[in-house]
């Protein structure tokens, strides 16, 4: 205790007088404490220095060190009140970091990093989900380094910010708001906010390749409604590539009565349509393959009854929904079902891209579980090798039987991405081990799995076609799968895959992954055909006008169908492939063309041959181990017509329906005046059976374009 006589003779004390060392100290402090408000090179409403409960120690501690008094115990009492003095001071001129003049109590810097952002005043909700938001745009730049992931706090399921650019719409998903953490300021005096990145589960596997990179960082703005020009990163440019083309045209029967091309049996476009939507935007109408959208669908069309003829064909010809002039003729065709028992051995070589690129969550991280999908399907004694390639190609595992499932497993889950995209050397290197443990009469496929271009070695498409063309000669197979968004390379997807006797697939979701390489297994894997073929003749007597719905991409010229040479699709076990061309009868008053003003066609007996039929439909094909092809031919009359639309199968009506919406997605001029609201009548009235869900999911993609583009 101090007694009253020591407080006596402290009051009583004179002041001592200051040195000149004290003068000093005081003016160099004074000095910094104005340039630090005054001429601070701080940004974005940062301020240089120590943090507020730094500065209260500091000056505590100074204090305390000074030999002003010499008694501790009276330092003590003086000092505390000038300590806390001093502090609540610098709290309430602490300029507020969002430029307004309100006086804070709490700071970021104050705050542990497991807690939630306040909602106070100065921190408006709204200001801290711009933040999140401008801060997860910043992270999709190329040149960003990724932050380590970190767990967020338990929130409402992350929003969706959708922007528009070169014409397509991107979606990033926004991240929950995440807890900012502080670190010390650096020497240009800014406060940092580190946000943790959008964590689906997907994103654990960057964690571990994230040690030593730069950290993503977001500056607290000081005026929350704009940002600095050197603060605004660069939105990444969308680089999908798809092909251009345009829609087949009206052909008058009598001058052009022969349409020709080949199969198509891809789904990618499909799936690129259904991400498009679900993202809440309209596709791009050169991503709508019709053909492609009908064909994703398992029906149930006849097929043969042995494998000595590997499809069966049936032809119908029924009223156009959209039309009260026109008719459609539609061809279904099924192909042979192998039973599990009688599928030939499989030697597969996985050609995965480990580029850096496919450092996304629906790229490689789901290309592995999709992978693992696949071998739990094949047989024991099945063959799989891996090549992965992205500076250059390297094999990650040399034939292996399924037997050895745990090894074929640890080699996907091992893959890390890094790199730029040699594809070429990749698949030079897939078809060399393909050919190293090839199978006689079995399937021989190489799987090439990617996001996007190749950009080492040959990267043109038409030198990679020639590259896969040459490689098919000796029995082996390409199938592509590919994954995300931004990057994908589909035309030099579909060039590959049609060019090398396989099929081109997009793979977004787990469960589409399971649809293509689990329940659509052998149809992907064991070729039943190839190089399938169709041409039509439309009798002129009969049909005035045709078009072909879809596969604008798969033309023929009409001598390519009798040439063994011209490369065209596969079938694979069991699939269904679809084609529907919509005809104008003659005399029914829909032609779009005027007809001509000097007479029509005749034959030697004076009139049209086979006038009753309405076309002639020709298939071409070759076994999977053969060079020469073989016929099958379909005349088209009244006894393939029923009368009405709904008298049509389930499956014909609901395959219509698809191929409305994709041409209505498309904008084409014959669905113009037929709205979202009927082609959904048609799906929902012909959905069936739909064991998958896939009918269903196809009913909420036409209520979300509807909602999207409107019922036009």
């Amino acid at each position: 205790m101090v007694d009253d006589n020591e407080l006596n003779r402290l009051r009583d004390a004179a002041v001592p007088a200051p040195g000149e060392s004290a003068k000093a100290r005081a003016f160099e402090a004074a000095m910094r404490a104005y340039d630090q408000e005054n001429i601070s090179a701080a940004t974005q409403g940062s301020v240089g220095g120590l943090r507020l409960t730094e500065r209260a120690q500091k000056l505590w501690s100074e204090i305390m060190q000074k030999k002003l008094i010499a008694t501790p115990a009276i330092a003590g009492l003086v000092a505390l009140p000038i300590a806390g003095y001093a502090t609540f001071h610098m709290l309430r001129e602490q300029p507020s970091p969002f430029g307004n003049d309100e006086k804070i109590t709490e700071t970021l810097a104050d705050k542990p990093a497991t807690n939630a952002p306040a909602k106070d005043k100065q921190a408006p909700e709204g200001d801290l989900k711009k933040a999140d938001a401008d801060a997860e745009v910043r992270s999709r730049d190329v040149n960003d380094a990724l932050v380590t992931p970190t767990a967020p706090p338990k929130t409402e399921a992350p929003a969706t910010v959708n922007q528009r650019e070169s014409g397509t719409l991107q979606t990033y998903q926004q991240a929950p708001e995440p807890a900012p953490s502080t670190e010390a300021a650096p020497s240009g005096g800014r406060v940092i906010m580190q946000l943790a990145p959008p964590a689906p589960a997907a994103d654990a596997a960057r964690a571990s390749r994230v040690q030593g990179t730069a950290e993503s960082k977001l500056v607290a703005p000081q005026q929350p409604s704009t940002l600095p020009a050197d603060q605004i990163a660069p939105q990444e440019p969308n680089r999908d590539r798809v092909e251009d083309f345009k829609t087949n045209p009206v052909h008058a029967a009598l001058q052009d009565p022969v349409s020709t091309f080949s199969i198509d049996v891809d789904t990618a476009s499909y799936s690129f349509v259904r991400g498009s939507l679900k993202q809440g935007y309209l596709p791009q109408a050169d991503t709508v393959r019709v053909e492609e959208m009908v064909n994703y669908f398992p029906y149930d069309w006849k097929g043969p009854d042995s494998a000595s003829t590997p499809f069966n064909s049936t032809v119908s010809v029924m009223p156009t929904p959209w039309n009260g002039h026109t008719k459609l003729m539609h061809v279904a065709i099924k192909g042979f079902d192998i039973k599990p028992v009688e599928q030939p051995k499989a030697n597969l070589v996985f050609l995965i891209d480990v580029s850096g690129s496919m450092d996304e969550p629906d790229k490689l991280p789901l290309l592995k579980s999709a992978f693992r999908l696949l071998v739990s399907k094949l047989k024991a004694d099945d063959t799989i090798s891996i090549v992965t390639y992205a500076g250059d190609a390297g094999t990650v595992l040399m034939p292996t039987k399924v037997t050895e499932k745990d090894k074929i497993l640890n080699a996907i889950d091992n893959l890390t991405p890094g790199g730029s995209t040699a594809g070429e050397a990749g698949i030079k290197e897939a078809y060399k081990l393909a050919q190293q443990s090839f199978v006689k009469d079995g399937i021989n496929r190489v799987m090439l799995a990617t996001d996007g271009d190749f950009n080492v070695g040959q990267t043109d498409d038409e030198d990679l076609k020639r590259l896969i063309e040459q490689e098919r000669k000796t029995g082996v197979f390409l199938s592509v799968f590919g994954f995300g968004r931004g990057n994908l390379n589909d035309q030099m997807m579909q060039t590959i895959a049609q060019n090398g006797n396989g099929t081109a697939a997009y793979i977004d979701t787990l469960a589409e992954a399971e649809k293509v390489l689990v329940e659509d297994a052998s149809s992907t894997l064991f070729t039943i055909a190839k190089d399938v073929k169709i041409q039509v003749e439309f009798n002129p007597n009969k049909v005035s006008e045709y078009r072909l719905i879809g596969y604008e991409t798969r033309a023929l010229n009409r001598e390519d169908f009798n040439n063994d040479r011209v490369d065209a699709g596969d079938i694979g076990s069991g699939h269904s492939v679809t084609a529907i061309y919509e005809i104008t009868p003659k005399g029914s008053g829909g032609e779009q063309m005027d007809p001509l003003r000097y007479g029509q066609a005749t034959v030697n007996n004076g009139g049209v041959a086979n006038a009753d039929e309405y076309a002639f439909v020709k298939i071409r094909y070759k076994l999977p181990n053969e060079d020469v092809s073989k016929l099958i031919t379909t005349p088209v009359t009244s006894a393939n017509e029923v009368q009405s639309f709904d008298q049509a199968s389930t499956d014909q009506r609901f395959s219509v329906a698809v191929a409305a919406f994709g041409q209505k997605l498309r904008d084409e001029d014959a669905t113009a005046k037929f709205g979202y609201d009927k082609i959904m009548e048609i799906a929902t009235a012909a959905r069936g059976a739909d064991p998958f869900g896939y009918r269903s999911e196809f009913l909420s993609l036409v209520r979300l374009a509807s909602a999207l583009g409107g019922n036009r």
